[in-house]
């Protein structure tokens, strides 16, 4: 099992001046401890649970753009984008530019988009739920096609309508960007990923309501015709206790052959947190079967 942290906070005893040279020595310890993704969320504003809204947060894309530049090997993304945040073309357009400055380390995160505040605080259309999983499906579509070299053609959907595909320079990903789409409805989303993800991003509420999810995905990914070995599962965890208990706790989601666990402190000292639980989890969970 390998190990992401997921920066959530973006406060801390120096106030925004020295936000910078946290993240690039959070980057900087990410790659020391070998942990293998680094993401950021995506958000106007701060969540409830870190604080809430007069709380600081940075812009996700720029800020994993920052980051690129600090790093050299860890994989980066948005934990996830919500699709109402971006016109399709520009969020392929943004992917495909972080894609090429980290030398293909881009993974986009997608999901439904749910923070209706920060919708309303800014003045962002927030359509109903329905209307946003339609918009998902076809935000998908489009990347696809817009990293598609042999298919700079229109794009004619329910909600989106673009003349062309044209995505210079193309990303250096082999074949593309890598697709995580967050969340865990059945019907809906574990369906979107068996369709177009590469990648899902589970809770880790237990072991086995995780192997339920695990069991619907398969079921779609047979609906879909696609290899559920094709799709990389990773589970968040809040990595809240000891290196000891927090290890026994993920014993039994190894078991299930999940990739990835995104830890996700609640801290603004992101390194220290990096360098004081990340470092030593890495080796032990990957020992973990």
């Amino acid at each position: 099992m390998r190990v992401g942290v997921h920066i959530n906070q973006f406060g801390n005893r120096g106030g925004a001046p020295a936000l910078g040279a946290e993240l690039a020595a959070a980057g900087r310890a990410a790659e020391a401890a070998g942990v293998s993704w680094l993401s950021v969320m995506d958000h106007y504003f701060q969540m409830e649970f870190n604080g809430g809204a007069e709380e600081p947060m940075l812009e996700a894309y720029t800020t994993l753009g920052y980051l690129a530049g600090q790093t050299s090997t860890v994989q980066l993304g948005a934990l996830v984008t919500g699709v109402t945040y971006r016109h399709p073309g520009l969020l392929a357009k943004i992917a495909t530019t972080l894609d090429v400055l980290s030398g293909g380390r881009a993974t986009l995160g997608i999901g439904a988009a749910w923070y209706d505040r920060e919708h309303e605080g800014l003045g962002v259309p927030f359509p109903p739920l329905a209307e946003r999983f339609e918009r998902l499906d076809e935000a998908l579509r489009i990347c696809l096609q817009m990293w598609d070299p042999e298919n700079n053609g229109p794009f004619e959907g329910r909600h989106y309508r673009l003349a062309e595909t044209l995505c210079v320079p193309a990303p250096v990903s082999e074949p593309r960007p890598e697709i995580m789409i967050g969340g865990s409805g059945e019907k809906k989303t574990l369906r979107l990923v068996a369709r177009h993800g590469d990648a899902c991003n589970l809770f880790a509420t237990s072991p086995d309501e995780v192997r339920h999810k695990i069991d619907v995905l398969r079921g779609h990914c047979d609906t879909e015709g696609r290899d559920f070995g094709d799709i990389r599962v990773t589970i968040t965890h809040m990595g809240e206790g000891d290196v000891d208990t927090v290890v026994r706790s993920l014993s039994g989601y190894a078991k299930l052959g999940i990739d990835t666990v995104i830890f996700g402190p609640r801290t603004g000292d992101v390194a220290a947190w990096i360098e004081e639980f990340a470092a030593p989890a890495v080796p032990r969970l990957a020992e973990l079967d």
